[in-house]
This record gives structure tokens, C-alpha cells and sequence, in this order.
């Protein structure tokens, strides 16, 4: 028994957080009224594609995707900007909103009257987010599809692996936002996320960079979402995927739990 015990306060799921699913209940009855603001992430993705895609497109012409393939530009940038959009809805929520709701709002407070324990609520705001980085990517997804810049069926797995992005950066968002002490901290997040959106192999191949400089990209976890979800829109499957998804699903998992640990302890100090 010692060691099934040992193991639940290891684990924030499933033996500590059974009713986090009301905590998203709560999100999502909470944004009813507040739909324009949680749908305003939407156009940030598609304005980039059409501005940088299919505008500076225009321009540039066809790109190297790899192996010799040539794709027009739109294409290139598409499925950056689906795993961008991915992870802005995920630390949007996990961060800003996390942020206010224990530092102001002092939501968990009423939360811990109720049967709910502080891993129900790392994993519920942590699903939460989830939820709104696939809103976003979904939505992108079939803007994308519309404007024909989606070459193969397996974009279908764009979905999933827009999951595996958000949970991702919705963990790790959370963890770091534990340690904020004002909404001055919030700089160190952009400082973090803008120079990865740029320069994670969104805007141009990857070949592009020095040598000496290549392996900065490519451990950035922007990189591995952009990468992933690259194959998948185009179509180009091979097994060096797994060492993407490999890489999101441990960030994922180990950001959950020190997310949890660090709830846990905030709540209940």
C-alpha cells in the first residue's frame, strides 16, 4: 500500500486528478459570454499566412522542403503556423490566464472547498489550454485546406499532433508561470517565445542556418512541433517523425508533473 501511495503523489494523473474534467467544465461555461476573446487567436496564424505565405510567396517562389522537393512558399509556411498557433493558445492560457486566476482572482481557493484537489487543478487548467491550442490549429487546419496549400491526407494526424504541441507548452507554460511574482515576469516569456517563432524553422529551411548554429534550432521544442507537423502536411512520413513526437511527449509529461508538484505546493503552503 506504502507503494501505490508513493506512486499517486509521484503521479498528478490519473490518482490525483480525477475531477480535474470539472475545473474544464468551469473553463468552458466561464468563456460563454467571453467567446469573441477566445476565438481572437484564431486570426494571428492566418494573417500570417496569407500576409507571409501567399503575399512575400509571391515573391519568393518555390522552396527546398527537403530531398530536392520544391513546394511554393505558402506551403512551406503553412503547417509552421498551425504548430505556432498550437502553441500560443496553449501558453496563452497557461501562463496570462493561470497567472491571474492565482495571483488575483484567487480562484483556487473556492476550487480547494470543493472535493477538487490541486492536481485536478494543474491537470485541468494544463487540459484546458490543450483545448484552446487545438481550437486554434483545427480552425487554421481548415483554412489552410481551403486555400490549397494541404498536399496529403495525413494532415488528418495534423490534429492530434497540434495536441501533443499543445500539452507540451501547456505544461512547461505552467511550470514557469509558478515562479512569476508580476506581470513584468511576462517579458521573459515573449524574450523566450518570439526568437522560437522566428527562427524555428518556420520561415525558411533549416539549411539556411550555419552549421555552427543548427543544433541551437533544432533543440528548441517550436522546432520538433514545426517539423512534425511539416511531414504530416506534406505528406513526407517517415520513421525520424517518432523522434519529434518522442521529444514532445516527454516534455509534455515531465512538465505535467513538475507543474502539479509546483500547484500542489503553491495551494498548499
Amino acid at each position: 500500500m506504502s507503494a501505490v501511495n508513493a506512486i499517486a503523489r509521484a503521479l498528478p494523473i490519473p490518482a490525483g486528478a480525477g475531477l480535474a474534467r470539472t475545473l474544464v467544465e468551469r473553463n468552458a461555461r466561464a468563456f460563454r459570454h467571453g467567446w469573441v476573446t477566445l476565438v481572437s487567436g484564431v486570426f494571428e496564424p492566418v494573417f500570417y499566412l496569407f500576409s507571409l505565405g501567399v503575399g512575400l510567396g509571391a515573391l519568393i517562389g518555390d522552396v527546398d522542403a527537403g530531398g530536392g522537393r520544391m513546394i511554393e512558399y505558402a506551403a512551406y509556411v503553412a503547417p509552421a503556423m498551425m504548430a505556432a498557433a498550437a502553441m500560443n493558445g496553449a501558453v496563452f492560457d497557461s501562463t496570462f490566464n493561470l497567472f491571474f486566476k492565482l495571483k488575483y482572482a484567487k480562484l483556487y481557493d473556492s476550487v480547494l472547498a470543493t472535493p477538487l484537489g490541486p492536481r485536478d487543478v494543474a491537470v485541468g487548467e494544463i487540459s484546458w489550454a490543450l483545448l484552446r491550442g487545438l481550437l486554434y490549429s483545427t480552425t487554421f487546419l481548415v483554412v489552410a485546406a481551403a486555400a490549397g496549400v494541404v498536399h496529403s491526407w495525413w494532415a488528418l494526424l495534423a490534429l492530434p499532433a497540434a495536441s501533443l504541441i499543445g500539452l507540451a507548452f501547456a505544461a512547461i507554460g505552467m511550470s514557469v508561470t509558478t515562479y512569476l511574482r508580476s506581470w513584468q515576469d511576462f517579458d521573459y516569456i515573449q524574450l523566450a517565445l518570439l526568437p522560437m517563432f522566428l527562427f524555428s524553422a518556420t520561415f525558411y529551411p533549416l539549411s539556411t542556418y550555419d552549421e555552427s548554429v543548427r543544433w541551437v534550432v533544432q533543440v528548441t521544442p517550436l522546432y520538433h512541433g514545426v517539423a512534425m507537423m511539416r511531414d504530416l502536411m506534406l505528406g513526407d512520413v517517415a520513421w525520424g517523425i517518432l523522434a519529434h513526437v518522442a521529444y514532445l511527449v516527454v516534455m509534455g509529461l515531465a512538465g505535467l508533473l513538475f507543474a502539479a508538484r509546483r500547484i500542489e505546493r503553491l495551494l498548499l503552503r
